[in-house]
């Protein structure tokens, strides 16, 4: 690994056809002594890019975004474990808080970051924007269970930590939709296999609450073109969701 990392930290990246973001991602973390990517079958230049930069890289089928990122984990070699989107990046100042409270004794068993989630070249501070995500976790104290919409569930103690990571979540309104498709198919295939029965009515109302929260409540009205869009793609997984739930029970009765 490159001379200048220098923190017991590993960083844990799982990625598929992420050669627009996993080079910022990855010097983003030049401060850690470890990173390790887990690859699932890119077809860019991804895994040749991670490779350049020094991390330790692994191909496997993918199982799922939970069990990915466990999977991403578990090859890690120190206790301390800062797990990443590739989309992810994680500034000066953050760095230095995440090497201050690791080296510090006793410590909680995992971190919440405030993630600033980007737009358009520009941070969108409403519309249910940032978001406290857990992803400074020790290894062996917890994991996640969920296929999609993941948290780590630890066993012991959670703080928040002071620091944010910068998030560059979307290039396209096209973008932002085909992840809605995606998700809300996932997350309709665990609300049936969790017993959740589906309601014809269920999935207006999930649009509509969805988008006043998002759009009124959370002050995405206050971004224009944007914040309009973010509202309705949010609505509109919310939607599909439930839809995709009912589709998954008729098919049962077929």
């Amino acid at each position: 690994m490159p001379e200048n990392r220098s923190i017991p930290l590993s960083v844990a990246i799982v990625t598929k056809n992420e050669q627009r973001n996993i080079a910022d991602c990855i010097r983003s973390v030049a401060f850690a002594t470890d990173v390790v990517v887990v690859d699932s079958g890119s077809t860019d230049d991804t895994v040749k890019i991670a490779t350049e930069l020094g991390a330790r890289v692994f191909h496997e089928e993918w199982k799922g975004y939970g069990a990915q990122k466990n999977s991403a984990v578990d090859k890690c070699d120190n206790d301390w474990v800062l797990i990443l989107d590739a989309d992810e990046r994680v500034p000066a100042a953050s760095a230095a808080a995440i090497a201050r409270v690791i080296a510090s004794s006793p410590a909680p068993d995992a971190f919440n970051l405030k993630r600033k989630n980007y737009f358009n070249g520009r941070w969108i501070r409403f519309s249910g924007w940032p978001d406290w995500q857990r992803r400074l976790v020790r290894k062996g104290r917890g994991g996640y269970t969920a296929t999609v919409h993941e948290e780590w569930h630890v066993q012991g103690t959670v703080a928040d930590l002071d620091a944010h990571l910068d998030h560059y979540s979307y290039e396209s309104y096209a973008a932002m939709l085909a992840k809605a498709e995606e998700y809300s198919a996932l997350s309709a295939a665990e609300l049936k296999k969790a017993g959740k029965r589906p309601s014809a009515i269920r999935p207006a109302l999930h649009w509509l609450s969805t988008f006043l929260k998002v759009y009124v409540l959370k002050g995405g009205i206050f971004y224009g073109a944007d914040g309009l869009m973010i509202a309705r793609v949010k609505a509109l997984g919310s939607y599909l969701k439930y839809a995709k739930l009912n589709r998954l029970y008729e098919g049962d009765s077929d």
